[in-house]
């Protein structure tokens, strides 16, 4: 008698952990935001790339990425990967956030922390590999206030942007000729992004708050695509060459505008519910043109024993459309550098088994602003924990880890200077699905 079987510690650890990340969607997708960018308020706001913790560590290389410490990875940004893979691969995972923006020698911290990905890879043996997941796309998170006045009326301004875009993804990749892989992923773009403005009036008592909100219901399908070329080198090395893109992909956008009045508070942690609607309609629908991507990347690797890579990373915004006001988008260039090193893999000390990763990015982002162009760039650091081989030697896991130390816009031209560490953490399971074995 034959049996197709999943082992018995993935079914505990996926039951668990499906669990923990049900609540990390319902938590971070339910929540206002997890970006805290003033310049999140420009296009679709802060866009998150497809990358999980073990490429962000290493800078964000993705293109020439298809194997870590010598094992097919779980790589979304170029899904001609996926034939690589030769084990079910589960991955999900949290992100944290600590910002401190300073303008005019005047500064203000934040923090969030929430869901990052869910994602499954599934070797499809001589007919290459598939994966689907969710991630974030972007997310909107920007505030603002300010004292105005109309002859002798006085008001307080406040503007505030939450929200945010998800991907639904599925995709597919084959190696057609040795040595050669193609890939695609289709997406499914979802969310909602929240443009708030309200008008208070503090020394009129008799007054009500005014609160215009803008919502832009983001929806539509994207496809990007990749390119490998893996080939074994002399000394044990292999050089993978990729490149990754994206079609002229447009989505729809919705906006409505909700105008209500609510009643003064003297609690400021406290939001009354409103009282009464002023106007609440649909403005209209539209296409919007997402950019053209284009990055090109490699990985040069010594089996077990370490990886180093580069990319290049190409982006124009200059065709989406913006709203009524909104400066236009350019062109967005960068670069990636990064790599990992395992001490010793054949060690029997646990510290020389785990995966030591660094790297750094810079990046010219498509936003100009006050005439001044908006430029980020972080070095990152991250760690690759192994656990325990269970079930004969069949599902092997690991904790991912990674940080980024960042920083985004200047002082200069009256700006806002934004410094951050990103955290990210992510739960690898590595499992032979669906293997025959025979019963007595």
């Amino acid at each position: 008698m034959h049996k197709h079987s999943i082992g018995s510690f993935t079914k505990i650890v996926l039951s668990l952990f499906s669990a923990v990340c049900l609540l990390g969607v319902q938590d971070g997708y339910g929540q206002k935001s997890t970006s805290h960018s003033p310049y999140s308020q420009f296009g679709l706001g802060q866009m998150r790339e497809d990358l999980l913790p073990q490429t962000r560590a290493m800078g964000g290389i993705s293109s020439g990425v298809r194997y870590l410490s010598g094992i097919p990875t779980f790589n979304i940004a170029n899904p001609a990967s996926y034939s690589a893979l030769n084990r079910t691969i589960l991955e999900a995972g949290m992100y944290g956030n600590i910002t401190e923006l300073t303008k005019n020698n005047k500064s203000d911290n934040t923090a969030d922390f929430a869901f990052s990905h869910l994602g499954i890879a599934i070797p499809l043996s001589k007919f290459g590999g598939m994966a689907f997941g969710l991630i974030p796309y972007s997310d909107v998170g920007y505030s603002a206030a300010s004292s105005e006045s109309i002859d002798s009326l006085n008001f307080n301004k406040k503007v505030n942007g939450e929200g945010g875009v998800n991907k639904a993804f599925i995709g597919y990749g084959v190696s057609p000729i040795k040595g050669l892989s193609v890939g695609a992923n289709v997406g499914l773009l979802f969310g909602n992004l929240y443009d708030i403005t309200r008008v208070e009036f503090p020394t009129t008592a008799a007054s009500y708050y005014t609160q215009l909100k803008e919502t832009r219901n983001i929806h539509g399908v994207t496809v990007d695509y990749g390119v490998q070329y893996s080939k074994s080198l002399g000394n044990k090395l292999n050089l993978t060459v990729g490149y990754n893109g994206s079609l002229n992909n447009s989505i729809t956008e919705k906006t409505s505008r909700l105008i209500t009045l609510t009643d003064r508070s003297t609690d400021s942690d406290f939001e009354a519910p409103p009282l009464d609607t002023t106007s609440n309609n649909a403005t209209g629908s539209r296409k919007i043109n997402l950019p053209l991507k284009h990055n090109f990347g490699f990985t040069l690797s010594k089996g077990y024993n370490w990886m180093v890579g580069a990319d290049f990373k190409y982006a124009d915004w200059s065709d989406f459309q913006v709203r009524e006001g909104e400066n236009n988008l350019g062109k967005s260039y960068g670069v990636a550098i990064g790599g990992q090193i395992k001490p010793d893999p054949t060690s029997v000390r646990y510290w020389n088994q785990v995966d030591y990763r660094v790297g750094f990015r810079y990046q010219q982002t498509p936003v100009t602003y006050h005439s001044q162009k908006i430029n980020d760039m972080a070095i990152s650091v991250g760690m690759g924990f192994p656990l325990p081989e269970t079930n004969f030697g069949r599902t092997f896991s690991q904790i991912n880890i990674s940080a980024e130390f960042g920083q985004q816009g200047t002082l200069k031209n009256n700006l806002i200077r934004e410094r951050y560490i990103n955290l990210n953490i992510g739960f690898t399971i590595n499992d032979s699905w669906f293997i025959r074995r025979s019963l007595d």
